[in-house]
């Protein structure tokens, strides 16, 4: 293997992802009920989602310093080569303390080959970055050769979502209160995107069926070569929808796969339960 991937939990790729494909997973912390899990290892999303219908609501810390550390220096150590795609520094601080770590542990190990990328992404936006690196990986390439094709994904990564209520993502300061003004009322929908790695709401739609089809429309405004292209979906407690947006994105666009993941626990404590999020590129290749 010619070098270590790393990635976090808030790119919602399935635990047994991580381990089939030899990617070094770096848990978010939920809190929960006064006690503390790991994203992905030690709590399942259904568990947080049912918390919040209860009315609790979940708290998310960043991936421990001390993991970093740890990981970091094991690396350095054993001489070798890896790339960390995390997850956007404008939703977490998880970026700027993984660069805050591995720069003490340079002063350490001065020749340790580490890289660490922005995604600017969330969910299986920064997921769909991951595959591509261990598919470059797996072809045999050097960290360095895939390096501008990782931040070029992160650059053109599209992300289109709704949740059922706003009001979760402004709890956790991820959009403003003032744009989180819609409940339920009459059925209104929320439809936000993602810009320079920030939440941010794009169009208020009016029942569920004509959101999905905005969203087709929305794909096909702003996708590239979408034939050429592998979506992905990611739903929070909601597979039902999920499969529906893929047999609409087959049937309209035809692309090379559409994978479907839950959104963790981390992410999903924000978004709460109902949230369907679609992933895809503005611009495939230079």
């Amino acid at each position: 293997m010619t070098f270590k991937i790393l990635a976090d939990s808030a790119s919602d790729l399935p635990l047994s992802y991580y381990e089939k494909h030899e990617v070094t997973l770096l848990p978010l912390k939920v809190n929960l009920d006064g006690k503390e899990y790991e994203d992905l290892k030690t709590i399942e999303p259904t568990t947080v989602y049912n918390a919040i219908r209860s009315g609790q609501v979940p708290k998310t810390s960043q991936v421990s310093p001390a993991l970093f550390k740890d990981v970091f220096t094991a690396l350095a150590q054993n001489n070798e080569k890896a790339v960390y795609i995390a997850f956007s520094s404008q939703l977490s601080g998880t970026y700027q303390t993984a660069v805050m770590i591995s720069e003490q542990v340079k002063e350490e190990y001065p020749n340790f080959d580490f890289t660490i990328i922005d995604s600017k992404c969330a969910s299986l936006g920064a997921g769909l970055v991951v595959q591509e690196a261990v598919k470059l990986r797996d072809q045999g390439k050097d960290v360095s050769e895939i390096i501008p094709r990782l931040k070029f994904l992160c650059e053109h990564m599209e992300h289109l979502f709704t949740v059922e209520d706003l009001e979760y993502l402004a709890k956790g300061g991820r959009v403003s209160k003032a744009s989180a003004f819609l409940g339920g009322l009459l059925n209104i929908k929320p439809l936000l995107h993602v810009e320079d790695g920030k939440l941010v709401p794009l169009e208020k739609i009016r029942g569920k069926k004509k959101l999905l089809r905005r969203m087709i429309e929305l794909i096909e405004e702003r996708g590239e070569k979408l034939d050429q292209q592998v979506f992905a979906i990611s739903h929070a407690d909601d597979e039902a929808t999920a499969l529906e947006v893929k047999e609409m994105i087959v049937e309209k666009f035809h692309p090379q796969d559409v994978f479907i993941s839950s959104i963790g626990a981390s992410v999903g404590s924000h978004t709460g339960a109902g949230t369907i999020a679609i992933f895809f590129l503005n611009k495939v290749s230079e």
